[in-house]
């Protein structure tokens, strides 16, 4: 079967070992099944895996990506959750200390097909493209696990989403304006704040510059370039949500800012199947989707890779399969 893969590991050069090409079709193990992927996207996870960051040489050759929807084994629109936790697992299986995603141990999903536990396939809203779908298990999960279930956020709250067009800051605008916060942005260039504000933002600033008040919740996938900034941007009692370090993780702590304005801190990963079936749910309700960036066959995944590694992008990335990778139900 065609699919993109991590032949080799290199830190300074990670399109090296990026190869598309046939791989053999997955094995399945007792209480998986094999999903035939229609749809795959992009997530900085899989620049990460090829860099070698989670991802170690003995594992290789490893599929990549964590993201697909797709067709089940009996032909129901399904997407796939990327978290596998340990079969004996309970409660939320982000905190198994057993657990990984796809790609890190078990084959990716950028390929015609997937396995995956039973436990990890959820019902693809008839609502939702193929396309739309694939864009949620990884950066939009990640996006409201951030702003709702860690970050508390609720109607009426600032929140300060930094690096405007990651998948996961875009992701946050447009679930952090529904849920009815005001929304401020910061990114780089002045193309991305107005693609920022097309997006829903209620304002966008030049990334680190001040702002007109102090905010009630950052949402943090930067890392060393904007860590500071983010603290300092924090009101008395705030919370900042961090779930990445594209930048680097050696940004200075900011200790005195923290504990004399009674900040909280709060890590974030991923998202349970819960969470993703609620988030499927809210979609389709209050009409959400995903903006995506572009869409690619996968045998051209290198010029999405190539897009993300050099930041040219707004949204998400989408690699498509088979001749009709559009929804059954007839969405066009």
């Amino acid at each position: 079967m065609l699919a993109v893969f991590a032949e080799k590991i290199d830190a300074d050069d990670p399109l090296s070992g990026l190869r598309i090409d046939q791989r053999p079709e997955p094995e399945i193990p007792p209480s998986w099944t094999t999903v035939t992927v229609k749809a795959a996207s992009l997530n900085h996870h899989d620049l990460w895996s090829l860099r070698g960051v989670g991802l170690p040489q003995d594992r290789l050759p490893m599929i990549l990506g964590c993201d697909a929807a797709g067709l089940d084994e009996e032909g129901n629109e399904v997407v796939v959750h990327a978290v596998i936790s340990d079969p004996d697992w309970r409660g939320d299986e982000t905190f198994d200390p057993k657990r990984s995603l796809l790609s890190e141990r078990y084959q990716g999903t950028m390929a015609e097909q997937v396995t995956v536990p039973r436990r990890n396939v959820l019902p693809k809203p008839s609502e939702l493209s193929f396309e739309e779908a694939a864009c949620l298990p990884t950066a939009w999960l990640t996006a409201y696990r951030m702003l709702y279930t860690r970050g508390g956020v609720v109607p009426g709250m600032t929140v300060l989403i930094q690096g405007a067009g990651g998948g996961v800051a875009t992701a946050a605008m447009v679930l952090a304006s529904a849920a009815g916060a005001r929304v401020w942005v910061t990114a780089r260039s002045e193309e991305k704040r107005q693609q920022a504000l097309g997006l829903g933002a209620h304002a966008a600033f030049e990334s680190g510059s001040r702002l007109p008040e102090r905010v009630d919740v950052v949402i943090e996938t930067v890392g060393e370039a904007t860590w500071a900034h983010s603290v300092r941007s924090l009101k008395p009692g705030g919370t900042l949500v961090v779930s990445g370090a594209t930048t680097g993780q050696g940004p200075p702590a900011e200790l005195s800012r923290v504990f004399f304005l009674q900040l909280s801190v709060i890590g974030s990963t991923m998202g349970t199947r819960d969470e993703l079936e609620r988030l499927l749910r809210l979609c389709v309700q209050r009409d959400l989707r995903p903006t995506i960036d572009r869409t690619l066959p996968l045998e051209q995944a290198r010029e999405g890779f190539a897009a993300m590694l050099d930041g040219s992008i707004v949204g998400k990335i989408v690699f498509t399969l088979g001749p009709a990778a559009r929804s059954a139900s007839g969405l066009a």
